[in-house]
């Protein structure tokens, strides 16, 4: 088995030991109250997590994520698909695509907010939008690169549409799916974060930035660990799709 740039579980452990060495050296050279120890944030979201609400702000945050990949797949990978195999498909959505791919999405978040006002909706849409046209524009390669003789072989046996697609594009489109989704995640995370400090009242955004502004810093830190936790509970979790899906690469 190749190894593929995973870093194993020392490797994390010596990184996070690294990073947590250097927090702690600024934190004694700058001595100023806006960036304390590490061992004060670790204590005040241990405390915010068990007798605090940072637990609810956390799984709003989550639910807000988890919604977004979900309605992104099911509408994106669908739609790369239709794009990379039908040429008709691909002359109608591949200049509009071409036009919003490069767009920065978060310029969307007022209007969303006029349409759909200040619950999860236009917080959900924004993400959503941000990892749909990811998948879409990968999706739609990865099914445009599927080998002719494949397809000529299962062709040859008769196969029908409906077992190339199972058999053959999907396998072949799905890695790249779930590389997109890893890729997208820190850009779903910096979006969310961006989304919850506008108009919010919940999620950990809004809890960072309302430490921030309390002056609050190790509730400010203990919100930041949070945000960090989430996305390092995402990218795990489609590491695990990705063993679960994709075994033969492994």
């Amino acid at each position: 088995m190749e190894n593929k740039g995973k870093t194993g579980f020392p490797g994390v452990i010596l990184s996070t030991a690294l990073l947590l060495l250097a927090w702690h050296a600024a934190s004694l050279v700058l001595a100023k109250p806006f960036l304390p120890p590490p061992t004060a944030a670790a204590a005040a979201f241990i405390q915010l997590l068990v007798h605090g609400d940072l637990a609810r702000h956390f799984l709003v945050s989550a639910a807000r994520v988890l919604i977004s990949t979900v309605l992104a797949l099911a509408t994106a990978a669908p739609l790369g698909v239709l794009l990379g195999r039908s040429a008709w498909a691909a002359r109608l959505g591949g200049p509009l695509i071409a036009m919003l791919y490069p767009l920065p999405k978060v310029v969307f978040l007022p209007v969303f907010v006029v349409l759909l006002g200040l619950g999860n909706a236009p917080k959900i849409l924004l993400i959503t939008l941000v990892i749909f046209f990811q998948i879409a524009v990968v999706t739609r390669d990865a099914a445009a690169a599927v080998p002719a003789a494949s397809l000529l072989s299962l062709r040859s046996l008769n196969a029908g549409s409906w077992q190339i697609l199972r058999n053959l594009i999907l396998p072949c489109c799905l890695p790249h799916i779930l590389t997109s989704l890893r890729i997208t995640t820190g850009t779903a995370i910096a979006v969310l974060f961006f989304a919850e400090t506008f108009a919010s009242f919940d999620g950990l955004g809004y809890f960072i930035l309302n430490g921030m502004e309390t002056r609050e810093y190790t509730v400010m830190y203990a919100g930041i660990i949070g945000m960090g936790l989430l996305g390092l509970l995402f990218y795990a979790l489609i590491g695990l799709a990705e063993r679960i899906f994709c075994a033969w690469r492994f």
